[in-house]
């Protein structure tokens, strides 16, 4: 039988391991409170550029028309899985985007019973307007950094988001999962 308590490596193991599992979940903590600080400002960038497009529109239609513009047309139920959320609020923003002639609503060519929502031309090129300033900004904030560093960032950022488009699409698939699991420890 060993001479340590605590069962773990005589040299110090047991000891390393939780140092390392501090400061893994120390570094977790830091994640979170910059997420939370990222989606903070996201929400009131959003806002802004919502505003940018079109006085009378919301933070929500903004990434809204980005998601059409990007991957469209699409199906509003499409935008509900893809963005997580509400029905009834994506109905409410296509339906303010498409009164303002920013999106166009057209019958989806697999199924002509339902329809398909793409940028209108307007909408397309106000929008490609705001990324084209947005864009210009982020090369001017982060022109000190090395370029492997954004291509790192932009990296870790598509990975992260498709981890939660994953999380989306299991959601949908299985509701009764949907929920976030909340984990203790120690």
């Amino acid at each position: 039988m060993s001479g340590n308590p605590a069962g773990g490596n005589p040299a110090g193991g047991a000891v390393v391991q939780e140092d390392v599992d501090d400061d893994l979940h120390a570094t977790f903590v830091r994640l979170e409170r910059e997420i939370g600080l990222l989606l903070r400002r996201s929400r009131a960038i959003s806002a802004r550029l919502a505003r940018e497009l079109h006085p009378d529109l919301d933070g929500a239609a903004y990434g809204l028309l980005a998601l059409l513009a990007d991957a469209g047309p699409l199906r509003a139920s499409d935008l509900v899985a893809r963005l997580g959320l509400d029905k009834s609020t994506v109905s409410r923003q296509v339906a303010s985007l498409v009164a303002l002639g920013m999106v166009d609503r057209e019958p989806d060519p697999a199924d002509g019973r339902a329809q398909v929502l793409r940028p209108s031309p307007d909408g397309a090129a106000r929008l490609a307007r705001i990324r084209d300033v947005r864009r210009a900004r982020w090369e001017s904030d982060m022109s000190d950094w090395p370029a492997d560093d954004v291509t790192t960032l932009a990296d870790l950022l598509g990975r992260f988001n498709r981890l939660g488009e994953a999380r989306e699409a299991q959601a949908a698939a299985d509701p009764a999962d949907a929920g976030e699991a909340v984990t203790t420890r120690r």
